[in-house]
Formats: C-alpha cells, structure tokens, sequence
C-alpha cells in the first residue's frame, strides 16, 4: 500500500481496527507534537511532557467524548469497531475501557488519514486538543 496515494475506500473499510488505531496513532502524535512546537519554545523535556499529557490513553478516552456528538454516522461506526476490537496490547496505567476508547479515537483518526480527508481529520483533533487543554 502506497501511502502517498489515496487508498481505496474499500481497502480502507478492510483495515483491522488495530491496524487503523496504529496509523492513527501516529498521526495524531505528530499532530500534538507540532502543535506543542509551533504554540511556544520549551526545552525538549517540557515538549515532551506536554505531549504525553496529550496522547496518553486516559486523555484521548476524554477526548472521545469531545468529538462523539458531531460524528457522522460512518465515523460512529469506526469509532465502535475501534472500541469492540480486541487488541493485542495490554492497557498500562489506565483502565481498559480507558484504553479502549483511546484505541476507538485512534482508529477513527487513521481512518481518516487514509481516506485523505485532512480537513475532518484536523477539525477532530483541534476539538480534543483544545477541549483538553481548556479542561487542565
């Protein structure tokens, strides 16, 4: 799979939960890693800290939250296979539904990613981030 190019959609729906949740992982780290970078300059260790705050399960399982009630029905539906997927890791320093939850939001955002559709995908993560950040 090319990931420069758009994926198909159908290979997309095809995608393990996990498989999403581990690309958008990713995406989402780089998302709050730039956006930490660009909103002031602090020591790698401070970046660090604030990044984590953001990307560990318990923060993400928050998020969720933030971005259920504007889903579409089709994003609902990635965030419940993401949810119900049983995963290979174990939860560490949180809870399971925690770390379920975290792992629906993940693949919601991989999912997104591979479909290509970057505006939905940076609208969702400024919703949790922000969200996040006004609840500190």
């Amino acid at each position: 799979m090319c990931y420069t190019e758009k994926v198909e959609r159908e290979k997309i729906n095809s995608l393990g939960s996990v498989t999403l949740a581990y690309i958008g992982d990713a995406v989402f780290s780089l998302f709050v890693r730039e956006r930490v970078v660009s909103c002031a300059e602090f020591r790698a260790g401070e970046c660090n800290a604030r990044v984590n705050a953001l990307v560990k399960a318990a923060a993400q399982a928050d998020m969720l939250e933030t971005v259920l009630p504007v889903l579409t029905e089709e994003e609902k539906d990635v965030v419940r296979r993401g949810r119900n997927c049983h995963t290979p890791a174990k939860a560490k320093n949180t809870s399971l539904t925690a770390y379920k939850r975290a792992t629906a939001l993940e693949a919601l955002f991989g999912w997104l990613y591979l479909r290509g559709e970057t505006a939905r995908l940076q609208q969702l993560q400024e919703m949790c981030v922000t969200a996040k950040e006004q609840n500190k």
